[in-house]
């Protein structure tokens, strides 16, 4: 145990360390601490309140591209997740992450490519520096169309 004074207040500081059976080290100290604390609103929701399949040239139907209409509550992402699954949501088939930038209204079309008709269970995730949201939907995507 060691004991050491404090010149920036009357407050003095105790500090003791033990060793555990497990291997590790724990420090405990005692004395008077001061902090501040910001409390940030952070993405409260969201929500996929549309999905719109883009028609393409049979040259370039190789891929089916959908769009999702995405709106947010609180504070405004800076980047945007999109996870593609199974139909179960438990077999990731890819991941996408893109930088974003909303100015004043959190509402964002995201575009996304699907190599073969099929369903999928897709996860949107809008993050910030502070917090995340998501947002899951079940579509089928046959050839140019989705549901």
């Amino acid at each position: 145990t060691t004991a050491a004074s404090s010149n920036s207040d009357s407050s003095t500081t105790v500090e003791s360390m033990e060793d555990n059976p497990d291997g590790g080290c724990h420090i405990y100290r005692n004395g008077y601490y001061r902090t501040g604390i910001s409390i940030v609103e952070g993405i409260l929701e969201v929500n996929i309140i549309q999905m719109t399949s883009i028609q393409m040239r049979e040259s370039q139907a190789e891929n089916s591209l959908v769009d999702f209409v995405v709106t947010c509550q609180g504070s405004l992402p800076t980047d945007v997740c999109t996870v593609v699954s199974d139909p179960t949501c438990q077999v990731s088939k890819s991941v996408v992450c893109d930088p974003i930038i909303v100015t004043d209204e959190c509402l964002l079309t995201i575009r996304r490519a699907f190599e073969e008709p099929g369903t999928y269970c897709i996860n949107i995730t809008l993050g910030d520096d502070t917090s995340q949201a998501l947002a899951s939907a079940l579509i089928s995507v046959n050839g140019g169309e989705s549901t």
